[in-house]
């Protein structure tokens, strides 16, 4: 099929709107925990809310988009995401945000279930893996830039009285003064209707999958869960991505409560570089990759994280800024790895098998809920210990797997 270059940026952007929807609620956490008062347990049920729709849609979004094709599957996510906006906003309680953030999370479910074969299809196979890393970049830039805007937003809001800023003059005109920080969701809403406008009046391609990359039915994803790697490389995803977002989440409360930083600046600060670092370590991670096993990388990249996040927990505010977003750097390399070891341990139904991996992401539900709660009994410092788990599991991974097939390095014989 001939490469289309619209399409292709059009899924990049895709990627950068679905970081910005999703990674937004890291800074946010101190000031949604304000406004409604909520202890660090209810504080986790919102990730949960958001985190756990990838459970829930997951595996039917991949049944789906074969099913209805690649364009409804975009439009529907994005109205979703629009409708889940505007309820909240139009109705800021703690029970609507839950029921948004799962509306949204919904949404951002389903794109990301349609958008890997569709960049595949429109960019190119033989392209596919640079298009990934191009992808990811976008990805990480909007999570890099998302908590200046949040910063940007609030700071002025809660100090404008007029003066012929259009942006700031719309939302202070329907944002509660004491709720500054749900400008960010009329800005979600406002995305998502200008991405339906530019999806509904695109022309796409029709996606042609190999037979081993469909989705199949349910007896594939029956006769996956009977290996047992199937269930261990799922519980790595869930390990990851509970650990990326209870970092994430987390970040900013933590300096809050221990070193006293104001979370809609410095805080806000040091989430946004907790995912810059992210995104630059991808980068790294490709030429490490050409260098060494991904296992022993896996095994390096996990015991740095955990020096790093040691180093964060029990230090000053000073080295604390700096240690949360060097633990994303080591991070960084994880799911990628994590899923091509999983993947290359299967020899077939690889396109159920990364539906069920997809599945993992309900990590970023569980993790940061876990470490809500156990702050609420034992202290947010010991809480975020919890995350000693997940990364040795993650340690491990680079310990027990076996794949079919390993990456080539540049010290190997073709």
């Amino acid at each position: 099929m001939k490469r289309n270059y619209f399409i292709v940026l059009l899924v990049f952007v895709i990627f950068a709107v679905i970081a910005f929807l999703t990674n937004i609620l890291n800074p946010l956490i101190p000031d949604v925990k304000k406004s409604f008062e909520l202890s660090n347990t209810m504080v986790g049920f919102l990730p949960f809310a958001f985190f756990i729709a990838y459970g829930i849609m997951s595996i039917p979004a991949g049944i789906l988009v074969e099913k209805y094709g690649e364009k409804k599957m975009l439009l529907i996510p994005f109205l979703l995401a629009c409708i889940g906006a505007i309820v909240f906003v139009s109705v800021p309680s703690l029970p609507i945000y839950l029921i948004s953030l799962f509306i949204i999370g919904t949404g951002m479910a389903m794109l990301q279930v349609t958008i890997n074969p569709l960049l595949r299809v429109s960019g190119g196979e033989e392209y596919f893996a640079f298009n990934s890393v191009i992808a990811q970049l976008f990805f990480g830039g909007a999570s890099y830039l998302g908590p200046y805007l949040y910063s940007y937003l609030v700071v002025n809001l809660n100090e404008y009285s007029g003066g012929g800023n259009i942006l700031l003059d719309s939302l202070s005109s329907v944002v509660p003064a004491s709720l500054s920080w749900i400008s960010l969701y009329w800005i979600f809403a406002v995305v998502s209707l200008l991405m339906i406008i530019v999806i509904a009046s695109v022309r796409f391609p029709k996606l042609e999958f190999k037979e081993d990359e469909r989705a199949g039915g349910w007896e594939s994803y029956l006769q996956l869960i009977k290996n047992k790697y199937v269930i261990l490389y799922f519980i790595g995803i869930v390990a990851y991505v509970g650990t990326e977002q209870g970092i994430g989440n987390w970040i900013s409360e933590f300096l809050s409560q221990y070193h006293g930083m104001d979370p809609q600046t410095k805080g806000a600060e040091v989430v946004a570089w907790f995912w810059g670092l992210l995104t630059i370590g991808c980068l790294l991670g490709l030429i490490l990759l050409k260098l060494f096993d991904s296992r022993k990388i896996l095994l390096g990249a996990a015991g740095l994280a955990i020096i790093c996040l040691t180093t964060a927990i029990v230090s000053s505010g000073s080295v604390a800024m700096i240690a949360f977003p060097l633990t994303g750097f080591f991070l960084s390399v994880m799911w990628s790895i994590i899923f091509s070891l999983a993947l290359n341990s299967v020899a077939e139904h690889h396109g159920s098998f990364s539906g069920i991996l997809c599945t993992g992401i309900i990590g970023g539900a569980i993790v940061p809920l876990i470490i809500g709660g156990l702050a609420d009994i034992v202290g947010l410092r010991y809480g975020i210990m919890f995350l000693y788990i997940s990364l040795a599991y993650i340690l491990s991974i680079g310990i027990w797997a076996k794949p079919l097939i390993r990456n080539k390095t540049i010290f190997e014989k073709t």
